[in-house]
């Protein structure tokens, strides 16, 4: 709650919460214990009671676990009860395993096959106006994660914003070129769709200082261990927003030119909630030029 209302005091557009129903196996063994894995839609409704204006994001949700029905019902009511601040993100997930875990004879279909089919259900159950309460947006804005060809199919049938991962900046403008031609093709607005992808950030005066404190982070090192693609940490600190205010500012504007919408879900690698806080503070101040009240 102190982190939630902290980034609405300080500017920031949205709050995130992501999801896992199942702790990963390489982080079951951990010495401090298993990380606590908080559900996201009730963690939002609790985050809502305690602010006015921050929007409520899911960064995502894992949509093959998710009976279809009962998630619209829940988004329905976390919009209705909020004012319509939610954003409601929805992936594939990041570890099969858990699918194959909880629901073997899903897994057994395939991932993909089931977030298709649930992903058609939830779009026809969010626009088709009949839940009760209804939501305050109509419909309750859909997006869509994931950066692969499929995953754009996916953004121009059924999205409103797109979730990707961290690319570099010529990726990033190779896909939305490409994805805005999928919406084309579709029939829809090429513009329709914000693009959104998620992205880490560390900010300090001198840009060398900033590189060095993200790079040896355990967020990094957790990042690359498990990064399928064999990206290497430079590529991840040039393609995320990392540095001294300048060079970030610089960095945003990158990305606008190649069509980014939203830097969303930003993590800051921290040890310390006062470490998370001095960093949303100066990024706050320096980059997005905010004065708190």
């Amino acid at each position: 709650m102190r982190l939630a209302k902290a980034a609405e005091s300080l500017g920031y557009d949205a709050v995130w919460a992501n999801d896992h129903l199942l702790t990963p196996r390489f982080l079951r063994g951990n010495a401090d214990g298993p990380p606590s894995f908080y559900e996201p839609l009730i963690t939002l409704a609790h985050v809502a009671a305690v602010t006015t204006r921050v929007r409520l994001g899911t960064a995502v949700l894992v949509l093959p676990l998710r009976d279809p029905q009962l998630l619209a019902k829940q988004a329905a009511t976390l919009d209705a009860l909020t004012g319509g601040r939610l954003m409601l993100g929805v992936g594939l997930g990041a570890y099969p395993e858990e699918l194959a875990q909880s629901h073997p004879d899903l897994a057994r279909r395939g991932r993909g096959a089931v977030f298709d089919e649930n992903l058609a259900a939830l779009r026809d159950l969010l626009e088709r106006g009949d839940l009760a309460p209804a939501s305050v947006q109509r419909p309750i804005p859909l997006y869509i994660g994931g950066h692969g060809t499929r995953a754009l199919e996916r953004v121009a049938r059924h999205g409103q914003g797109w979730i990707p991962g961290w690319q570099p900046i010529a990726a990033v403008r190779e896909r939305v070129a490409l994805l805005r031609a999928r919406l084309a093709d579709a029939g829809r607005d090429p513009r329709a769709v914000e693009i959104a992808p998620e992205l880490s950030a560390t900010i300090a005066t001198r840009h060398e200082d900033a590189v060095r404190r993200y790079e040896t982070s355990r967020f990094v090192r957790h990042r690359l261990s498990h990064d399928r693609a064999g990206r290497d940490g430079a590529l991840m600190t040039a393609s995320n927003l990392v540095g001294s205010a300048a060079a970030i500012r610089e960095r945003v504007a990158a990305l606008a030119e190649a069509g980014v919408d939203h830097c969303a879900a930003l993590a800051f690698p921290a040890e310390s909630v006062t470490e998370l806080l001095e960093q949303w503070h100066q990024f706050s101040t320096e980059v997005m030029g905010y004065t708190p009240s």
